[in-house]
C-alpha cells in the first residue's frame, strides 16, 4: 500500500513566536506547500488567519490561500481546509465556510460538529451536502469514543456515505501533549470500528515514530508544525518541509512506497463510493 503524507504547516494557535517559518499569509502557504511536494507531501492541510494573525473560518481568506497553493503547485497537492473552531466559531458557522468555499476536501471534527445528539441530523445533512458537491470529507477522532460514536451513526443509517476516511489524533488530551506510537492501539483494537481510510498525527518529538507506527498498520500520515516544532533528534525544525522529509525517508527505509495526491484521490474516491 502506498502511504500519504499530509503535511498541516500551521494551525490555528501558533504564531512566529513559537517558530518564525510557520507561515501565515497565503504566500507562505504556498511557498511552504511546494517546499513540502518536493519532500514528498500528498496534501497540506490550511488554516488561515486574519490580517492580526489570528484564525479565522472566512471563504475569502480560503479562496485566496487556495488559489495562491494552486499557482504553485498545479493539482500536486490535494488542498484540505480545516473547519476546526478553536473556540470560536458555533457548529452552523464551521460547516457555512465549506458550502461557501467548496473546497477539495475538509477535516471536520465530530466533537465539534456533533457534540451532542441533537446536532446529528444537521451533521447528516452537511455530510450530504459535501458527498453531492464531491468535497471529501475527513473525520477528526481524538478518543476511540468518537470513531465508536462515528462507527454508530453509520450503523443508524446517519452517514451518506459506507465509508468515510478518519484522523486519527494521537495525544490531544494528554499531559504535555506527549504522543506515543501505542497511543494509536485503542483506536485500532479488534474491538474498534474499520474505517477504510485513516490517517495519523501526533503531537511532539515523537510525531514521526507515531505515523510511523501507522503507516506500518496501513493507515497514512500527518506532519507539520501544527502538531510538533522538532525532528526527532530532539532540534528544532527548520521549517515544515524538514519534518516531512523526515517521515517520507522512513518510509524509504522501510520500503514503503509513498502516494502523491493522485494516489490520494484515487484512494479517497474508493473509501467514500
Amino acid at each position: 500500500m502506498a502511504v500519504a503524507i499530509a503535511v498541516a504547516p500551521n494551525g490555528g494557535r501558533r504564531t512566529r513566536a513559537d517558530h518564525p517559518a510557520l507561515p501565515q499569509t497565503a504566500g507562505e502557504l504556498a511557498r511552504t506547500a511546494a517546499a513540502c511536494l518536493d519532500a514528498g507531501a500528498a496534501m497540506v492541510h490550511m488554516h488561515v488567519r486574519g490580517p492580526d494573525g489570528r484564525h479565522i473560518l472566512e471563504a475569502e481568506a480560503y479562496r485566496d490561500a487556495i488559489r495562491a497553493v494552486r499557482h504553485e503547485v498545479g493539482d500536486r497537492l490535494v488542498i484540505q481546509i480545516t473547519t476546526e473552531a478553536v473556540g470560536l466559531y458555533r457548529p452552523q458557522e464551521q460547516m457555512e465556510v465549506v458550502r461557501e468555499v467548496r473546497p477539495e476536501a475538509a477535516s471536520l471534527a465530530l466533537r465539534e460538529l456533533v457534540p451532542d445528539a441533537s446536532h446529528e441530523a444537521d451533521f447528516a445533512r452537511f455530510l450530504a451536502f459535501m458527498a453531492r458537491e464531491k468535497i471529501v470529507p475527513q473525520i477528526i477522532l481524538y478518543h476511540p469514543d468518537e470513531a465508536r460514536q462515528l462507527d454508530d451513526m453509520r450503523m443508524r443509517g446517519l452517514l451518506p456515505l459506507e465509508d468515510i476516511p478518519v484522523l486519527y489524533v494521537l495525544g490531544r488530551y494528554t499531559e504535555g501533549q506527549r504522543s506515543a506510537p501505542a497511543d494509536l492501539l485503542p483506536f485500532i483494537g479488534p474491538d474498534m470500528p474499520r474505517f477504510g481510510h485513516f490517517m495519523v498525527c501526533a503531537f511532539g518529538r515523537r510525531e514521526a515514530a507515531c505515523v510511523t507506527a501507522a503507516a506500518l498498520l496501513g493507515g497514512h500520515m500527518r506532519t507539520g508544525f501544527e502538531n510538533n516544532l522538532f525532528l526527532p533528534d530532539g532540534r528544532l525544525a527548520p521549517d515544515n518541509a524538514a519534518l516531512v522529509a523526515t517521515v517520507a525517508g522512513a518510509l524509504h527505509g522501510l520500503s514503503i512506497p509513498t502516494a502523491d495526491a493522485d494516489r490520494l484521490r484515487a484512494d479517497w474516491s474508493v473509501a467514500t463510493n
